[in-house]
Formats: structure tokens, C-alpha cells, sequence
């Protein structure tokens, strides 16, 4: 117990600290008009899926107070809307991407119930990982800063909330899914074959 113990306490010390790479390089947010692609969500559900959901929720934290800092260090997206709201700028960064780990984890233990395969949950979870990320984030931010002239000067077609969301996070969306599905799904998958190759090799 003890040793399986310090196992999870090592994976999730490198899943952070690849996580903190990736943020303080252009790897982690690579920016593409107003918003950026994040590929922070693959070691998030990476971790959720091999340490469940109270190790998805650290690592959600991590990807959230990244996104928080990043408001700070020259984002301009995110600097607007901190000038705008600094506690709602919080509650669109911090709050969504914790709920998005913990909520990983939660689908990958009820999926791999009756998932007979036990491979294609992987690729299930990693998918539904990045679509919540973008899913709590768009929402969060269009309840908190949807009404302000900041944004809606983007909506130029003059389009409901609802459309001008999809629009907004659509090309974001739409690239970091497949990515999260993959390379989450596939890195996941390995990981837990090699752990259980591991410990077949130490019951011997």
C-alpha cells in the first residue's frame, strides 16, 4: 500500500512538472487569435485516468492556476478581461479546469465498468476531456463577461450567445480534442499497461 502510494505521489509530481514545461513555454499555449490552443488538458486527463478523479482534480488545479497566470504574463486576452473582473477571470480559469480533471476521472471509472475492451475508454475519456475544458471555460466566461462591450465586439454578425460561443472557441475545440483523444488516450493507455506489466513482473 505504502509503495503503491509513493507510486501515485511520483507520477503525479512528473505529470506536474511536465505541466509546468509546458506553461512556461510556447508549447503549452499556443496562441491563434483571441484565444489559445491549449495542449495542457493531455497530462490532465493522463493523470485522471491513471489516478482517478482527486488526481485529475490536482492536475486541473495546476492547468487552471497556469491559465490564471498567464493573464498576467502577456496574454492579452487575458489581461482584458482581468482589468475588466479579476474574481470572474478566476472563476473562468481556475474553478472550470479543476472540475474538468476531477469530472475526467469520474467518466474513465464508469466508462471502463462496462467498457469490455478496456482500451476504447481511454480514447472516450481524453476526448470528453478536452470538450469540457472548452465546454466549462466558453460557459463560464460568456456568464461572466458575456454582456461586456469587450466581447461583444466580437460578436460582429450580431449572432445570439449560444452561436457566438461555438463560433468563438470552435477552431480551439475542434484541434484540441482529436489531440487530447490521441495522444491522452494512447499515453494513458500505455501507462497502465506498463504499471500492470510491472507489477506482474514483481509478483513473480
Amino acid at each position: 500500500m505504502k509503495k503503491n502510494k509513493t507510486l501515485e505521489m511520483v507520477q503525479l509530481a512528473v505529470l506536474i512538472a511536465i505541466m509546468l514545461i509546458l506553461a512556461f513555454t510556447p508549447l503549452g499555449y499556443l496562441r491563434i487569435g483571441p484565444l489559445a490552443i491549449s495542449l495542457m488538458t493531455i497530462p490532465v486527463v493522463i493523470g485522471a485516468m491513471i489516478l482517478g478523479p482527486a488526481g485529475g482534480a490536482v492536475l486541473g488545479l495546476v492547468f487552471g492556476l497556469t491559465s490564471f497566470y498567464q493573464c498576467f504574463a502577456g496574454d492579452p486576452f487575458g489581461a482584458a478581461l482581468v482589468a475588466m473582473n479579476p474574481f470572474f477571470t478566476f472563476l473562468v480559469c481556475i474553478p472550470t479546469r479543476t472540475l474538468m480533471g476531477w469530472l475526467s476521472g469520474v467518466i474513465f471509472k464508469a466508462l471502463w465498468k462496462i467498457d469490455k475492451t478496456k482500451t476504447v475508454t481511454y480514447f472516450v475519456t481524453g476526448l470528453l476531456g478536452a470538450f469540457m475544458n472548452t465546454l466549462f471555460f466558453m460557459s463560464t466566461l460568456m456568464i461572466c463577461f458575456g454582456h461586456t462591450e469587450y466581447l461583444q465586439s466580437m460578436n460582429a454578425t450580431g449572432a445570439n450567445l449560444f452561436m457566438f460561443a461555438v463560433a468563438f472557441c470552435g477552431i480551439n475545440g475542434a484541434l484540441e480534442m482529436p489531440m487530447s483523444c490521441v495522444v491522452g488516450g494512447g499515453v494513458a493507455k500505455a501507462v497502465s499497461v506498463a504499471l500492470k506489466k510491472n507489477a506482474a513482473i514483481e509478483e513473480q
